[in-house]
């Protein structure tokens, strides 16, 4: 893996939710900190990127424990919003093949309530990069200032997009859908995996979805295909692929917002992140894109091995790819 190239930040927007996960011991639980953009803040940080954390975090129990968990992982917290309401819960259930489904109790609680004047400055300084996707662009009403911010993002820094669906929060796949259209023409790097296709669009095969999706402004469209890798394809015309690694499957928490974070922070070790780079980026070289894409599979797969959304370190990835 790349050594990091300046001091550029990585800002992260969305929700920090606590995932209530199944324990070792049959028939009990445990309280896992969690969230799409959260995990992706944590893993940028573990992977030696500034990574700063746009969040609404309570000051219920559980919001102490997710701002303890966040900074003990070295993400600046100094733009995190300090709000009144509960914290957010996501009930996750594992199958026999690890792969994990989930539940949500969110109404009313902090995570969805940003408003415009609490994200005024959240950009300040050397911010390179802005990511957001999941939950955090579709809740209301939170969402409508969240997708302003990417919007104002865009003279400045990268826009980074990961749609992570929901289904049963985030209303018709048609709506949705339409949302997703209009991030494809502000975001620069958009991650999706197959299964958020297969509800979005289910007659549509991953690779003509890749085409369609890079034609639509995004400088980077990576789809995440599970075991089988990922499939990626660039403004200019560049598709390439990479293989899934294997490993033994705990569960797959977490597993695409590791993919998120070495992806970024890949682009970050390579100078290739920022409104002065998005050029360089469009036109990224056969190679070095194929090297990101080794380390964003990389990253996901050792998530998969460990017990919830569990990012690895930059150490980590250096074991496995030498």
């Amino acid at each position: 893996m790349a050594e990091s190239v300046g001091d550029g930040v990585i800002a992260v927007a969305g929700e920090a939710l606590v995932d209530v996960v199944p324990a070792p011991a049959e028939g009990y639980f445990e309280f896992a900190p969690g969230g799409s953009p959260a995990n992706v803040a944590v893993g940028l940080a573990r992977l030696g990127v500034p990574a700063r954390m746009l969040a609404r975090l309570g000051t219920d129990l559980l919001g102490r424990r997710l701002r303890a968990h966040l900074a003990d992982n070295g993400v600046d917290l100094t733009h995190v919003v300090e709000a009144t309401e509960q914290s957010s819960l996501a009930l996750v259930e594992v199958d026999a093949a690890g792969v994990a489904d989930y539940d949500f109790r969110i109404d009313g609680t902090a995570d969805w309530q940003w408003t415009a004047a609490e994200l005024a400055g959240a950009l300040d300084g050397p911010v390179v990069a802005v990511h957001s996707g999941s939950l955090a662009l579709t809740q209301e009403p939170g969402a409508a200032a969240l997708r302003g911010l990417l919007r104002s993002a865009t003279g400045s820094a990268t826009v980074s997009y990961d749609p992570n669906c929901r289904p049963r929060l985030m209303g018709s796949a048609a709506d949705v859908l339409r949302g997703v259209y209009e991030m494809l023409e502000v975001a620069d790097v958009v991650k999706v995996g197959d299964e958020d296709l297969r509800w979005l669009l289910p007659d549509r095969e991953p690779g003509e979805v890749l085409d369609d999706w890079s034609s639509r402004g995004p400088a980077l469209v990576a789809i995440t295909l599970g075991a089988e890798g990922v499939i990626a394809a660039t403004g200019a015309g560049l598709r390439t692929s990479q293989p899934g690694r294997a490993v033994e499957v705990i569960d797959t928490v977490g597993a695409g917002d590791s993919f998120s974070a070495a992806l970024l922070a890949g682009l970050h070790s390579r100078g290739l992140l920022g409104a002065a780079s998005r050029k360089a980026l469009r036109d990224i070289e056969a190679l070095v894109l194929d090297e990101v894409l080794e380390e964003a599979v990389t990253a996901s797969a050792i998530t998969c091995s460990r017990r919830g959304a569990q990012p690895p370190t930059a150490a980590d990835l250096r074991d496995l790819l030498g």
